[in-house]
């Protein structure tokens, strides 16, 4: 139970980004209370033992790190930290009837190697490096703007300091620039990936989300790097916890909220143990959530489009392509049926109603970078974890039978994996205590109906680029509008993934959303 009939502050919804929000609220002063559906918090971001008797505590759902900027885990004290992956990622392939594969990493001597066996020349490594030379300026100048109030679009284009970058990432679709910057099929698939993570579009769609997909894949931690949460996704959100109650915010699980109410100047807050009073409510959640606990029309319909799996394995699977250690190859993001026309065509398939025929997916290995997640004896034993995150899998799909289809769907994807195998996967599978294959997958409905992501969108909605569009007449020129978690009532604040600049393991939602409660008084 609450111990308070009123607060400064209520936030509904124990995930990252509400524990960041509580954190930084409760270390001002400010009277904080965190209300939470489940019997944990998290969110998406935790860590289970998700196999009967075994060991292992998977990142469940999300399960890397690139958004989260330095400065939270400072200014909140953090105990936690991330490990670099030394393989950014490996793609098998067959060329001339051989498997072979492009491995980017070990080095630049290595990778250039790598780059010419694959397509014959320096060509395409020469690009990829101008390419990504060109992204990671654009991190080191666009992230810090991230934990600062909205630029305006100028502003961020002034910050930019690129027309042509702005031109090619901001205003055209990606697709164009990748057909202009590499020749090779594969290689054009590898850098597209990043655009299309829990987004379903094609290289081409006037609408830009991929852009805006790719935009926020390739400028985390003013780097683009994707790091292992060392312990898995839940130390990050235990630490946010652990701060958040040290500071003085009360954390309530299992207690499901059912509406809310506003004025604009205070609000109620009805939960399952009643309702108490708060100057402010700032939302976790997904907009559509917040329209039904304020009674009013949805936003448009938010879908998601992946496929999420969890594997635990005795030992690796041995590779096709003898030429790359399968340690290095699932140590960084193993790319699946992703070549540029493949994920073209599993775009068009799922868009025309059916699975694809060859499920475009990547897989890294967690255990392989942080071994902590694994209990002593596994470890021993040689034991590793698979996470596989399959793409082009829209919600659309599951209506009329999530359960069939999602086993279709698995069974496609890792039959399109055992094509690059030297032996089927499923003879590495290792067994929870009651004899079942240690696996488990997820569709976009599953995910709607376990965390409340609409459609199973990881992303709440579809990402917006990180400046200021026009505001509601309203919200204009208040701190939530400044600082991008405005909704249409003055003292109700967005601070989940949804509010611009939402997405990802970033916690900047609730770092934004707290700075406009503080800036307001």
């Amino acid at each position: 139970m609450p111990e308070r009939t009123s607060y400064d502050a209520v936030i509904v919804g124990g995930g990252h980004n509400g524990l960041v929000a509580a954190a930084y609220l409760a270390r001002a002063g400010r009277s904080v209370l965190v209300l939470e559906r489940l019997d944990h918090t998290g969110g998406a971001a935790v860590s289970t033992r998700a196999f009967a008797g075994v060991d292992a505590r998977l990142s469940r759902y999300s399960y890397l790190v690139s958004l989260l900027p330095p400065k939270i885990v400072q200014d909140l004290g953090l105990r936690f930290a991330v490990r670099k992956r030394t393989v950014s990622s490996y793609t098998p392939a067959v060329r001339d009837g051989r498997p072979t594969g492009l491995l980017v990493g070990g080095g630049e001597a290595r990778t250039r190697t790598a780059f010419a066996e694959l397509t014959g020349s320096d060509r395409e490594f020469t690009a990829w490096q101008r390419f990504y030379g060109s992204t990671q300026r654009l991190a080191e100048r666009v992230f810090p703007t991230l934990t600062g109030p909205l630029p305006s679009r100028a502003g961020l284009r002034a910050t930019v300091d690129d027309d042509a970058l702005w031109h090619a990432l901001f205003e055209r679709p990606l697709g164009e620039l990748v057909e202009e910057t590499f020749t090779d099929d594969l290689v054009r698939g590898v850098v597209l990936t990043d655009a299309l993570i829990g987004t379903f579009a094609g290289a081409h769609d006037p609408s830009l989300r991929q852009n805006r997909c790719f935009l926020y894949h390739v400028i985390g931690g003013g780097t683009g790097d994707w790091d292992v949460p060392i312990g898995g996704m839940g130390a990050l959100t235990d630490a946010l916890a652990d701060a958040a109650r040290r500071a003085g915010a009360e954390i309530v699980t299992d207690c499901a909220v059912t509406g809310i109410a506003t004025d604009g100047r205070s609000a109620e807050v009805t939960c399952d143990q009643g309702t108490v009073g708060a100057r402010r409510v700032l939302v976790n959640a997904a907009p559509r959530e917040l329209a039904r606990l304020l009674g009013e029309a949805p936003p448009p319909p938010a879908e998601g489009a992946q496929l999420k799996v969890n594997m635990l394995l005795t030992r690796l699977p041995r590779l096709r392509d003898t030429g790359v250690d399968p340690r290095e190859a699932f140590s960084g993001t193993f790319h699946i049926a992703e070549g540029y026309r493949q994920l073209e065509d599993a775009y068009q398939q799922a868009e025309a109603g059916a699975l694809p025929v060859s499920p475009p997916s990547e897989i890294y290995c967690h255990s392989l970078t942080d071994p902590s997640i694994l209990g002593a004896d596994l470890v021993r034993q040689g034991y590793q974890t698979l996470t596989l995150f399959g793409l082009h899998a829209p919600a659309r799909l599951f209506t009329a039978d999530n359960d069939a289809t999602r086993d279709r769907l698995l069974a496609a994807t890792l039959a399109e994996l055992d094509t690059h195998l030297a032996e089927p996967l499923a003879g590495c599978l290792a067994h929870d205590a009651d004899g079942r294959p240690c696996i488990e997958a997820r569709s976009p409905l599953d995910l709607d109906r376990e965390l409340g992501l609409p459609g199973g969108n990881i992303f709440h909605r579809d990402l917006a680029f990180p400046y200021a569009e026009p505001a509601d007449d309203a919200a204009e020129g208040t701190a939530p509008a400044r600082w991008g978690v405005a909704t249409t009532h003055r003292n109700v604040l967005l601070c989940g993934a949804g509010a611009v600049r939402g997405g990802g393991v970033s916690g900047i939602p609730g770092h934004n959303a707290a700075m406009a409660v503080l800036e307001e008084g």
